[in-house]
């Protein structure tokens, strides 16, 4: 069964993330504790798929103040497929150089934030112009993705670096380049990815830990409750906590 072929793989990441990743979690983890306990900002980055872990670790129940999303409109919303903000375009505009300078002009940053960016090949354009750009103002670069893969594969990018090559610290997704994992029989190209699922998964393992950094220096986490269970009474002031904090947050951006 193709079904559990898939599941298999999915396994076989989560495995591999385990069994040689801890290590570089916890370095990308303590970078983001020192940021979100100087009242600053871990800033998240991907385009196409790779908004999917930036949505999901905020707002999220779950989830904690700290980690602001950076994602772009036209790199993110790619489902019309054709026409207006289609596939061709989302395509062009994630390899143009200096698309990513004009974004981060959008914002004041600090030496004291760090920049997470996930890419699973890391050679688009716009993800190194994100990298460089958060590196000219001083902040920890932390990149996610299938870095051993990659290797030194040169960027789309004038640098010709590619994106984990300027990371300050690199966590590898352990998901082949090709990312889909699945042979057919009649067919050329494989199905099944595996890359979202190695990115929420190492999203979670980082995202615990660095709480887990915070509570033992005694620092309050703003966490976003469930706001969906019966008889918590106290549910929506948490809530409204949270989103008070973060908003009290925006204001340095």
């Amino acid at each position: 069964m193709l079904a559990k072929e898939w599941l298999k793989n999915a396994h076989n990441v989560m495995d591999s993330i385990e069994s040689t990743q801890m290590e570089n979690i916890r370095k990308a983890a303590t970078i983001m504790a020192d940021s979100i306990q100087a009242g600053r900002w871990v800033h998240t980055w991907g385009c196409g798929h790779a908004t999917i872990p930036c949505e999901e670790m905020y707002p999220r129940i779950g989830g904690i103040v700290g980690f602001h999303p950076l994602c772009e409109l036209p790199l993110t919303f790619f489902t019309q497929i054709v026409g207006q903000m289609g596939i061709h375009q989302f395509l062009y505009l994630e390899r143009q150089e200096g698309y990513g300078q004009q974004i981060m002009k959008n914002y004041h940053f600090d030496s004291k934030d760090c920049m997470w960016i996930f890419s699973h090949t890391g050679i688009n354009a716009v993800n190194i112009d994100m990298a460089l750009e958060a590196k000219k103002c001083g902040m920890k670069v932390i990149v996610y993705g299938s870095a051993a893969a990659t290797g030194d594969k040169p960027g789309r990018h004038s640098s010709k670096k590619n994106l984990f090559q300027l990371a300050d610290v690199v966590v590898d997704s352990c998901v082949p380049l090709q990312d889909a994992s699945v042979p057919m029989k009649n067919h050329i190209d494989k199905i099944g990815p595996l890359s979202t699922l190695g990115f929420v998964t190492m999203v979670w393992m980082t995202i615990t830990t660095v709480c887990e950094i915070l509570e033992e220096r005694g620092v309050h986490l703003y966490i976003n409750p469930s706001h969906n269970v019966p008889g918590d009474t106290t549910a929506q002031e948490r809530l409204d906590e949270a989103i008070d904090e973060y908003q009290k947050r925006l204001h340095v951006l």
